[in-house]
């Protein structure tokens, strides 16, 4: 969830960028807390998921999707004000002393997106059958397709942060991009509905399944 700062005017909304900042652990609400009430943009990407206490009693808690991140909103003149926020360690990224901004399409998209579908934190995936989201939430990212039980995932990365989330998706939302990595499963059979890039777009790579 995110906060809103107070309005900008055009110029300074151009000079305004998203960065990740790196908190202490199990503090990234609290960090959020501060922020909101200095007025600085922020956004913190949030899951549900069910717990069972040891008297036997069941709560839905609302954890952070990238744990021990969080994004803001600012211009680079206003780093200082967030590193003097508790909780806050550093800005990620970047070369020298400058950290790297986000795109600001990438936040958008998790924004609007991660709202629509069931997502949840995911080990770090870097090699994989590579996929494109085609259709509904989340559309035109890509990531890496995983099968858990019945159902299929595209896990996204942020390489800035270097931190994966899972999305459920539909294999009629998907299109594969490259085959499986070597060492990596693959098969014959493919996913329900699920499209290539050679059947799509008449691309020479080959149809693999997920």
């Amino acid at each position: 969830m995110g906060e809103l700062a107070a309005d900008c005017s055009p110029e300074m909304l151009i000079a305004l960028k998203w960065f990740a900042v790196y908190t202490l652990p199990r503090h990234e609400k609290r960090v959020g807390q501060y922020l909101s009430q200095r007025e600085i943009e922020f956004y913190l990407p949030l899951y549900s998921v069910r717990r069972k206490w040891s008297d036997g009693s069941t709560v839905t808690l609302d954890l952070p999707l990238f744990p021990g991140y969080l994004f803001v909103h600012i211009d680079r003149k206003e780093r200082v004000r967030v590193l003097e926020v508790p909780g806050v360690l550093t800005f990620v990224g970047g070369t020298g002393r400058k950290p790297a901004s986000l795109p600001e399409a990438e936040i958008d998209a998790l924004r609007t997106g991660l709202s629509l579908r069931r997502a949840e934190p995911h080990p770090l995936m870097t090699v994989g059958q590579r996929a494109r989201i085609l259709s509904g939430a989340l559309a035109g990212m890509e990531g890496i397709v995983v099968r858990q039980k019945n159902s299929l995932r595209v896990v996204l990365t942020m390489d800035l942060i270097q931190q994966s989330v899972a999305v459920e998706v539909n294999g009629t939302e998907l299109e594969i991009l490259d085959s499986a990595a070597p060492g990596s499963a693959s098969g014959s059979a493919t996913w329900p509905g699920l499209r290539t890039a050679q059947a799509s777009h008449g691309s020479n790579r080959r149809p693999v399944s997920p």
